[in-house]
């Protein structure tokens, strides 16, 4: 017999993630309560993943958990907080326990990472799809923003730029010649991105805007700049490349780098009098790479190594 929508929900997300005290009233009423504390502003992000648009139909639905987490956790990364609850809504084509235990396996390791309560969803039938709510804590008045770049800031990104679009070209059967090492880095960069958190709160009080690389890096700086009414000066020569992707004709690197979607690394800009604590940041497994410079030229330039502009032949993933 089928398990209905309240066993699912019994049976898989109840007891998924510890609850902190903060958690005042959790999965199982109407809403749930939690306490913030004094002193705190309250961030919330969420993102929705589709199959076939954010994922392929054929993805281990423990990387599907582990990503639809993780990039929502990318989105208050680039805002400095620290996230503190969730929530899930999950629309199902059939209630495969299977399916959803594997899900499970993956959200929750990365959930219980950061000691993340899930507070509260809703589950429904029709096509796979996966909304995230996450709700994380920042000193009042801390919160990193897209806007406040300036003329003459440094701009950075962590990571390599390019490697998921790389792992998906090759998940479409578009490139063959990627070694065994190789491959396994690509796909675990796409499937399973890092959320720079750590990174984020790092950048408190040090960077002048941030945005996290979703849809390119191309397109995101392109709202650090819009939103600064500022323009950047950018080098190729700059840009972190992977062995996997230098590898490849460098304009299609250059390419994958600046217009990939899914990485979900940080782009932020540093005023010149604070790049001395940029460069004593120490972060594990997170380099952080000087790639261009803020202007007042209002647009974005690619330079090439031969001093030439850059021209994109794709300037980075658009729903509609």
């Amino acid at each position: 017999m089928p398990l209905s929508e309240f066993d699912l929900i019994r049976r898989y997300f109840q007891d998924a993630t510890p609850l902190s005290d903060d958690v005042c009233c959790g999965i199982g009423d109407d809403a749930a309560i939690v306490r913030v504390p004094a002193g705190n502003d309250l961030v919330l992000a969420m993102d929705t993943l589709v199959a076939g648009v954010h994922f392929p139909t054929d993805t281990l639905p423990a990387d599907i958990g582990y990503k639809s987490l993780a990039v929502n956790l990318s989105d208050l990364a680039a805002m400095g907080a620290d996230p503190c609850w969730i929530t899930l809504s999950l629309t199902l084509p059939e209630a495969d326990e299977n399916w959803l235990q594997s899900f499970m396996d993956g959200f929750g390791q990365l959930a219980r990472e950061y000691r993340l309560g899930l507070v509260g969803g809703d589950t429904t039938r029709g096509p796979l799809s996966i909304t995230i709510q996450v709700h994380g804590l920042v000193p009042e008045g801390q919160a990193l923003k897209r806007e406040g770049a300036r003329p003459g800031d440094r701009v950075y990104i962590s990571g390599h730029p390019g490697d998921a679009a790389l792992a998906l070209d090759i998940i479409n059967g578009n490139v063959s010649d990627v070694n065994d090492q190789q491959m396994a880095y690509l796909l675990a960069r796409f499937n399973r991105p890092t959320p720079r958190l750590e990174l984020g709160r790092s950048l408190r009080g040090i960077a002048s805007s941030a945005v996290d690389i979703s849809d390119g890096l191309d397109a995101d700086l392109g709202h650090i700049l819009e939103a600064g009414a500022v323009g950047a000066d950018m080098q190729l020569a700059q840009l972190p490349l992977s062995a996997a992707l230098q590898a490849l004709p460098a304009d299609r690197a250059w390419q994958l780098a600046l217009s990939g979607g899914d990485d979900y690394e940080l782009c932020f800009t540093v005023p010149e009098a604070n790049v001395a604590e940029i460069d004593a940041l120490s972060l594990p497994d997170c380099p952080l790479f000087f790639i261009g410079t803020i202007s007042e030229e209002t647009g974005q330039r690619w330079w090439g190594p031969d001093g030439n502009k850059f021209k994109l032949s794709d300037t980075g993933y658009c729903h509609f």
